[in-house]
């Protein structure tokens, strides 16, 4: 039997236990920062399996975390974690939301080859509708306002997946393969605190996958994903003086005046020759009563460009115009980043080979090259690492039917997909392992 026999038939095999597990993770999500039960369950299926597991400090750095929870939520997460299951010993390794799982097997000499899988769900509550499948077949959120509408629980059940079957093929190949479970997607808030601890600095070919997005139809793939904005999120705090509106204007410092003149001028900030830009105001929310000058403002808002210098130049203005419209009312401003990504494209050579890899595989009914992406995704952090340092990486979306869009609360996904993931996933690590790709 061949290695694509081998994975075909083992997936096939696995498909009950695929839905299974991602219908388990659909009921518990955990948002960003307090996966713990989804990176404890990681943990202990990757040691059964025999990978050598890292989580904790060892596979985040707290100095570049972004809008983590505070230490209450965090603890409380934990507490329910191990509540609702999880091995405690893994959870109190950690403390701090610390929740990155790192882990590595070796066959012996060749490529290092890495695949990244997110974890956390979305600040979403899923719908109370009854003709919605998680709650029809009893899978539904069990927690408030904590909800997989995005697909994350298909991908991790994915990367359990795809090293289960791998590790049953050691003995046929060759390198090191590394899984990179991530926390804290959503929000562009992950990855960088992993990329900055060096798990990904010894990498030669590095692999990420989406369900859906562009690829809504079970079936298809898009091999060659282009055009990943970088990104900056923002919070931004003003805090003035408060005062009677009538009795004493004057004594007063206006918070929401200044958070209002601040956003109307970030939307004038001049497009760039050199590509595409985008910023945002999102949320503003000022003042308590009509007859009181407003003492807080609280705004939330992005940037975005084409590239990370084009990023940059946007979120160095946007800094600029809230410093200048702080001053003009003479109020205090606090900025605080709470997440970025970085911009970037796949690496040509390794596009061509998953093109060819999923052509060759015999499952799609259509195998897209060039896909552009036009969105954040902080696979872009990892990306950019690896190929900074020589190695090659790629992002690819696999096609899924899917009932409403990404981050709604009706979102469910054709579970069909699960197979044809750890199927295109096995295969093409397998593969950059024997080299296939060099």
């Amino acid at each position: 039997m061949s290695l694509k026999e081998e994975i075909l038939t083992m997936v096939d095999g696995m498909q009950a236990d695929l839905v299974k597990q991602r219908r388990d993770i659909h009921r518990h999500p955990e948002p960003g920062w307090t996966e713990f039960r989804t990176a404890a369950l990681v943990c202990s299926k990757l040691s059964e399996y025999g990978y050598e597991v890292h989580t904790g400090a060892e596979t985040v750095q707290k100095e570049a975390m972004m809008g983590v929870p505070d230490e209450e939520t965090l603890k409380k997460a934990q507490e329910r974690a191990i509540a609702e299951g999880a091995d405690p010993e893994w959870v109190h390794k950690m403390d701090g939301g610390r929740t990155g799982v790192v882990a590595v097997m070796h066959f012996g000499p060749g490529p290092v080859v890495a695949l990244r899988c997110d974890m956390d769900s979305n600040d979403v509550t899923e719908t109370p509708d009854p003709q919605h499948r998680a709650n029809r077949k009893g899978f539904a959120s069990v927690h408030p306002c904590a909800m997989h509408a995005c697909g994350h629980d298909g991908h991790t059940t994915v990367g359990i997946a795809v090293a289960k079957i791998l590790a049953s093929l050691k003995d046929e190949l060759q390198g090191t393969v590394k899984f990179v479970f991530q926390p804290a997607e959503e929000g562009v808030r992950g990855a960088h605190a992993m990329v900055e601890q060096g798990v990904v600095d010894d990498v030669d070919y590095m692999l990420g996958a989406h369900f859906g997005f562009k690829m809504k139809k079970t079936g298809t793939i898009a091999c060659n994903v282009t055009d990943f904005l970088a990104t900056s999120k923002y919070d931004a705090y003003f805090t003035g003086v408060p005062a009677h509106a009538g009795a004493a204007p004057e004594q007063g410092r206006n918070a929401l005046l200044a958070a209002a003149c601040a956003s109307l001028n970030l939307h004038a900030i001049s497009r760039n020759s050199s590509g595409t830009t985008r910023i945002n105001v999102g949320a503003l929310n000022a003042g308590g009563g009509r007859n009181v000058i407003p003492e807080h403002a609280v705004m939330k808002l992005e940037t975005r460009g084409a590239t990370t210098e084009l990023d940059e130049y946007m979120s160095s203005n946007a800094e600029r115009i809230l410093k200048a419209a702080a001053a003009m009312y003479d109020v205090k401003l606090d900025i605080k980043k709470v997440g970025g990504a970085a911009g970037g494209s796949n690496s040509p050579k390794l596009a061509a080979y998953l093109v060819k890899t999923a052509e060759d595989l015999g499952i799609f009914d259509q195998v897209v090259d060039k896909c552009p992406f036009g969105a954040s995704e902080d696979f872009s952090f990892f990306m950019e690492r690896v190929q900074r340092h020589g190695g090659q990486a790629a992002y690819m979306m696999v096609g899924a039917d899917i009932v409403a869009g990404h981050h709604d609360s009706h979102f469910d996904f054709d579970e069909a997909a699960l197979g044809n993931s750890a199927k295109m996933l096995s295969y093409a690590v397998a593969g950059l392992l024997l080299s296939e790709a060099q």
